[in-house]
C-alpha cells in the first residue's frame, strides 16, 4: 500500500516565494528530545531549519538517517565518570513510506535502503525522510550501517555516506525529484556524484560548509573510496586524478565546493576563514555567509517572551527565578546538590570538543578556588555536554571536571546533554559561557538560544559573536587574541582575560547593579531577535542560495 508521503507532499500549498523544491541532506537532525538522531550543533541547526521551513510554508523536505542506537546515551560509571551506553531506539511516531531503494556498497550491489517519514504534524517540521538499512533482505553487515551516528569504523562511515548520499538521492527521485539539492556539510557527498551522472545540473547543487577545522573536513584515500562505490560507479584513473587533492586523497569539502553552484559559510567570520582556506576550489570563488540561527518558538520560554515584549522587568526576573528552580531540580536529582536561585549561575554546555575548552576556568586553579569560594559574591557553575564516545581527550576533560566538582556544593557536571536539558540550561542560567579558540568555532548557535531566554553571553570573539556583540551592553566578550600564537599562550591569555571579566564586570554587575543586568538582558534579546532566528535564516537560504 502506498503511503500519502510516498510522493512529494506538504500539508499546505507552498508560499509563492518559496516554491522551489528543495531537498536538504544532513547526517543529523535535532527536531525533538524524543527523536535521538543528533549529536550537536550541526543537528540543532538542521532541526531549527526544518521547523522554520514549515512555519514559512517552504517547499522543502529533509533527508537524514534513522540511527538505530542514536549517537549514544550518556550515563555514569560507579565513580560518576562518563559511560556511553548504546540502547536501541524505537520511534513509533515514524511511518514507513513504502519507498525502498538499492545502493551498491563495496562488493554488495544490492543494499536495501528504506525510507521512513516524520510527518509534519508530529513536531511541526517539513516532511523529514529518514533512511535505514536495518531491513529484511539485507545481510548482517549491511543492516548495521545505520546503527551509530558517526561510527568509529572507517568502512562503516563511508557506507553511511553512500546510504545518505546515493540512497537519499534515489528516495528524492522516487518522490518526484527536486529543483535544488542542498548538502548540509560533506557527509552526503556521493549524492552530488550520483545526481550529476543522472543529468542533474550544477545549478541545482548547493552546499553548506561548517568546519574551519582541517580535521573536521574528511579526507580519505581516493582509490579506497572508488572500490567502495563512493562515486556511484567505478571511476577511471584520469577521472580520479581530477578529483584528487594532495597525496592520493579525496577531500569531501573540496569536492563539494567544486561541484556546487553556490556554497555558504555559517557566519561572517567563518565566511572570511573559509574563503582563505578554500580559495582555489570554490566554484567561481563564491562562498557567501548565511549565519546559523535557532528556532525561537522551540527554544524561547513563552512567559519570558511576554515579559520582554511588554518590557516588564519584574515579571521577567520573577519568571527567571522559577526557571532557575526548575533547572536546579535536575541538578539536585543528578548530583545531590541544592543550588540557590538567587546566586549567579554560569553554564558551560555544548558538544564536548577539545578546542571548545570546557575546563578553561581550571587553567588558573588559584583564581578558580577564589571564584568558587567567594561568599560575598557567590557563583554556581554547571557543565554539561557529550564528548564523542571515542574522543579520549574530551572524555578525560569531562572526567576531570567530574572529579574536581564532586564535593563542591556549588559546582555540578550534568549528563544527558540533549535537547531537553539544553533548553533547561538556557532558560535557567544567568551566564552562557562560550570559550572556543578563536577562528575554530564556525558559528556556535547555543549562545543564541541562551540569549532568547535572558542568559548573557560571556564569550571569546568567535563564530557568530562578532556579528552580535556590543561588549558591556548585550554581552561580555574577551579581547581578541592573535590566533596564530602557540595554543598554550592563547589558553593562558584567554583564561586571564576571562577571570578579569568575571571578577571586574560580570559578577559585580549581577550583584551590585541588577537594573543594569536586566537592561543588558533586554538589549541582548532586542539584538538577537529576529537577526539570529532560523526564520531569518530559512528566508535567506531561499533568497541567496537557492
Amino acid at each position: 500500500m502506498s503511503h500519502e508521503y510516498s510522493t512529494w507532499k506538504h500539508p499546505y500549498n507552498p508560499s509563492k516565494k518559496y516554491n522551489k523544491r528543495v531537498a536538504y541532506f544532513s547526517m543529523e537532525f535535532a527536531i525533538d528530545q524524543a527523536l535521538k538522531i543528533y549529536s550537536g550543533g550541526l543537528g540543532f541547526l538542521a532541526g531549527s531549519h526544518m521547523r522554520s521551513a514549515f512555519e514559512l510554508k517552504q517547499n522543502m523536505i529533509g533527508v537524514g538517517m534513522l540511527w538505530k542506537y542514536g549517537y549514544y546515551d550518556q550515563s555514569r560509571n560507579q565513580d560518576q565518570t562518563l559511560k556511553p551506553e548504546f540502547v536501541e531506539k524505537t520511534h513509533n511516531f515514524l511511518e514507513d513510506t513504502g519507498i525502498q531503494v538499492k545502493v551498491k556498497i563495496h562488493d554488495n550491489p544490492d543494499v536495501n535502503v528504506r525510507a521512513y517519514v516524520l510527518k509534519p504534524e508530529v513536531f511541526g517540521t517539513v516532511p523529514l525522510y529518514l533512511l535505514s538499512t536495518d531491513v529484511e533482505g539485507n545481510d548482517h553487515l549491511s543492516r548495521t550501517i545505520t546503527n551509530y551516528l558517526y561510527d568509529a569504523n572507517e568502512a562503516t562511515r563511508i557506507s553511511q555516506s553512500i546510504v545518505l548520499g546515493v540512497g537519499g538521492a534515489k528516495v528524492v527521485e522516487a518522490l518526484g525529484g527536486a529543483d535544488i539539492y542542498h548538502l548540509n556539510e560533506g557527509h552526503a557527498l556521493p549524492a552530488f556524484y550520483y545526481l550529476k551522472d543522472n543529468g542533474v545540473k550544477t545549478e541545482q547543487l548547493v552546499f553548506t560548509t561548517h568546519t574551519p577545522e582541517k580535521a573536521g573536513n574528511a579526507e580519505r584515500d581516493i582509490n579506497y573510496l572508488n572500490q567502495f562505490g563512493f562515486f556511484g560507479k567505478t571511476l577511471a584513473e584520469e577521472e580520479l586524478n581530477e578529483e584528487m587533492v594532495a597525496g592520493g586523497m579525496l577531500s569531501y569539502t573540496v569536492s563539494a565546493l567544486k561541484m556546487a553552484k553556490k556554497t555558504n559559510a555559517v557566519s561572517k567570520l567563518h565566511g572570511k576563514v573559509s574563503k582563505e582556506m578554500w580559495k582555489p576550489y570554490a566554484n567561481n570563488g563564491a562562498i557567501i555567509p548565511i549565519t546559523n540561527a535557532q528556532n525561537l518558538g522551540y527554544w524561547q520560554d513563552p512567559e519570558l517572551k511576554k515579559a520582554w515584549k511588554n518590557k516588564k522587568e519584574n515579571a521577567f526576573s520573577k519568571r527567571k527565578l522559577v526557571l532557575k528552580k526548575e533547572l536546579f531540580e535536575t541538578v539536585l536529582d543528578q548530583t545531590g546538590k541544592i543550588f540557590d536561585p538567587n546566586v549567579l549561575t554560569i553554564v558551560w554546555a555544548r558538544r564536548f570538543a577539545g578546542y571548545k575548552r570546557a575546563d578553561m576556568l581550571l587553567y588558573d586553579y588559584g583564581r578558580f578556588e577564589k571564584l568558587v569560594n567567594n561568599t560575598k559574591y557567590p557563583v554556581q557553575i554547571i557543565w554539561a555536554g557529550k564528548p564523542y564516545p571515542m574522543d579520549w581527550y574530551a572524555i578525560d576533560i569531562f572526567n576531570k571536571l567530574v572529579h574536581t566538582t564532586k564535593y563542591s556544593k556549588n559546582l555540578a557536571v550534568l549528563t544527558g546533554y540533549e535537547m531537553e536539558l539544553s533548553r533547561k540550561l538556557k532558560q535557567g542560567s544567568d551566564v552562557w559561557l562560550n570559550t572556543p579558540r578563536i577562528t575554530r568555532e564556525a558559528s556556535g548557535t547555543s549562545g543564541m538560544s541562551a540569549a532568547f531566554n535572558g542568559s548573557l553571553n560571556v564569550s571569546t570573539d568567535d563564530g557568530w559573536i562578532p556579528e552580535f556583540r556590543k561588549n558591556g551592553k548585550n554581552s561580555f566578550v574577551l579581547p581578541a587574541l592573535d590566533h596564530t600564537l602557540p595554543v598554550e599562550e592563547q589558553d593562558r591569555e584567554d583564561c586571564a582575560n576571562l577571570y578579569d571579566i568575571l571578577e571586574k564586570k560580570v559578577i559585580p554587575t549581577y550583584y551590585d547593579r541588577p537594573e543594569k543586568w536586566q537592561q543588558m538582558i533586554f538589549k541582548a534579546l532586542d539584538d538577537v531577535v529576529p537577526e539570529f532566528t532560523s526564520e531569518r535564516m530559512a528566508k535567506q537560504y531561499y533568497e541567496e542560495l537557492y
